[in-house]
C-alpha cells in the first residue's frame, strides 16, 4: 500500500497503478530480469505519489488553523522557501526559491503556514507561473490582507537535460495583490527580499 500524506492508495489502486508503470518501463526496454530494477516500479509509485501530495491537501483549511488576531500592519516577509515541484510538461523536476509576503489588516497567520503553502501548491503537477498566482491567492483570500506578494525564482530541468540545455537559466514570477501593486510597496518588497 503506497501512502500520501493522509491519502493511501488501495493495493487494488497501487496494484493497477504499479502494472501500469512495469509496462510503460517495458515499452521503453527496461530490462526487469536485473535484480536491481525489480523494485524500480514501487519506487516510481511511491515517489510520484509523495511529490502530488498537494492534491490531498486543502490550502484554505491549513491557513485557517493558524490565523490570530494582531493589530500588526507592515508588511511582513518569508523569503527563500525552498521547493520542489514537477513540470506537468515533462514530468521533469523544477526547484528553486519562493518568496512570500503580506501586509495585515488585523490578522497574521504562523510564519510556518506560509511554508506550508508552498509546498501543497508545488507538490502538484504544476507550471511555475500557475503555482505563483495560486500562492499569492490563497494568501490573499484566507487572510485578507492589505495585500500579497510572490515571487518565485527557479530552475528546470525540461530546459537544462533537454531541449535548449541552458544549464545556468532561471525563470522568475511574481504575484502581486492588493497594496502590493503600489509602485512604493512593490519596491520595498522587491528590495527586501534581495537581501
Amino acid at each position: 500500500m503506497v501512502e500520501r500524506s493522509g491519502a493511501k492508495i488501495g493495493s487494488k489502486n497501487g496494484s493497477r497503478v504499479y502494472s501500469l508503470i512495469h509496462d510503460l518501463f517495458q515499452e521503453i526496454g527496461v530490462d526487469f530480469s536485473r535484480e536491481e530494477l525489480k523494485k524500480t516500479p514501487e519506487r516510481f509509485v511511491q515517489t510520484l505519489s509523495f511529490f502530488t501530495q498537494g492534491y490531498h491537501e486543502n490550502p484554505d483549511e491549513m491557513l485557517a488553523s493558524a490565523l490570530f488576531p494582531e493589530p500588526y500592519s507592515e508588511m511582513v516577509i518569508v523569503r527563500d522557501i525552498d521547493f520542489y515541484s514537477l513540470c506537468e510538461h515533462h514530468l521533469l523536476p523544477f526547484f528553486g526559491k519562493c518568496h512570500i509576503a503580506y501586509i495585515p489588516n488585523g490578522n497574521v497567520v504562523g510564519l510556518s503556514k506560509m511554508a506550508r503553502l508552498v509546498e501543497i501548491f508545488s507538490r502538484r503537477l504544476q507550471v511555475q507561473e500557475r503555482m505563483t498566482v495560486q500562492i499569492a491567492e490563497a494568501l490573499y483570500k484566507n487572510l485578507k490582507p492589505m495585500g500579497a506578494g510572490v515571487v518565485v525564482e527557479a530552475q528546470h530541468l525540461c530546459m537544462i537535460m533537454r531541449g535548449v540545455q541552458k544549464q545556468n537559466s532561471a525563470a522568475v514570477t511574481s504575484s502581486l495583490l492588493g497594496a502590493f501593486q503600489k509602485e512604493k510597496v512593490r519596491m520595498e518588497f522587491l528590495e527586501l527580499i534581495r537581501k
